[in-house]
Parts: structure tokens; sequence; C-alpha cells
């Protein structure tokens, strides 16, 4: 197998690594938003959540990309979300302002999971990406609109959520 071919099957096989996690990621953070809605700690698929967030933002580093991308500074915001909340969980034990830096933490790197997922749809989809080619206004909406609901998911989330375990 030649480098090109090799590099190919590289890039294949970790794009479909990447958005499996991703999409992995996605999933099991909806549930643990539900549960932290539901004043519910879920602590497998919190776990689930977590560290297929963080490794679908680091195996974004390993795509061949040679300048800093949005999906790179995305990346880099998401890793140090990731951070806070998983030491507000598992270091901190949510004691104090701990509990609603883990609250925000794991509601921001959802959306930024959410949001990564409403571009790349706008970009892969045809008919999304023939609307967003017509106009922008289709994609700045949604994303508008989604960002709007999880600011909200977010406070009602830190307002309803204490330390009980599942």
């Amino acid at each position: 197998m030649n480098s090109h071919m090799m590099l190919i099957t590289y890039i294949s096989t970790l794009t479909f690594v990447h958005v499996l996690l991703s999409l992995i990621g996605i999933g099991s953070g909806f549930v643990v938003l539900f549960g932290l809605l539901a004043r519910r700690r879920l602590d497998r698929w919190t776990a689930i959540f977590l560290s297929t967030t963080v490794a679908t933002s680091a195996t974004g580093f390993f795509f061949p990309i040679h300048k800093l991308t949005p999906g790179l500074v995305i990346g880099i915001i998401s890793l140090v979300v990731l951070a806070l909340a998983i030491t507000a969980l598992y270091v901190s034990h949510l004691a104090g302002a701990w509990r609603w830096i883990y609250v925000f933490g794991s509601v921001f790197a959802l959306y930024l999971n959410v949001f990564v997922a409403i571009a790349q749809a706008f970009r892969n989809i045809p008919a999304l990406r023939e609307m967003a080619t017509q106009s922008e206004s289709p994609f700045r909406f949604t994303q508008l609109t989604v960002v709007t609901l999880f600011i909200v998911l977010a406070i009602v989330a830190a307002k309803r959520f204490r330390v009980a375990h599942a």
C-alpha cells in the first residue's frame, strides 16, 4: 500500500472513530443532562459522556492540520471545560461551587459537541448546505436557537441538581 492510500485509510478510520465518539458523547450527554434536570446523578452515563467527549476533542488533534482552525479552538475550549467538570466531579466531589462548575461545564461541553454536529450537518448534508449557501440565516437561526436552549437548560439544571447518587 502506498503512502497516499495509507493516509486515506488513516483519515477515513480516524474520521469514523471521531464521529462515533462524538455521537456517543452527544447521546450520553443528553442522558446526563436529563439526569441533572431530574435531580439525579447518573454516574455510569456521566463516565461515558465525559470520557467520549474528551476522546472526541482529543482525536480532533490527530487529523493532518497545518494551521489553527475553528475546530481546533473548539477542541481546546472543550478540553479545558471538561477538565474543570471532571475536577469538579471526581476531585472536588461537587462540594460548594464545584457543583455548578460541574453542571455548567458538562452542559457547555455537550453544547460544543452539538454545535459542531450542526455545523457539520450544514456542511455535509446537501439540503442543509444548499440552504446555507443561499443564506447563512438558517444556520445562524439554528445555532442561536440551540445556544438559547442550552443556556436555559444549564440554568435550570444548576438550580435543580443536587449531589445525590443514581
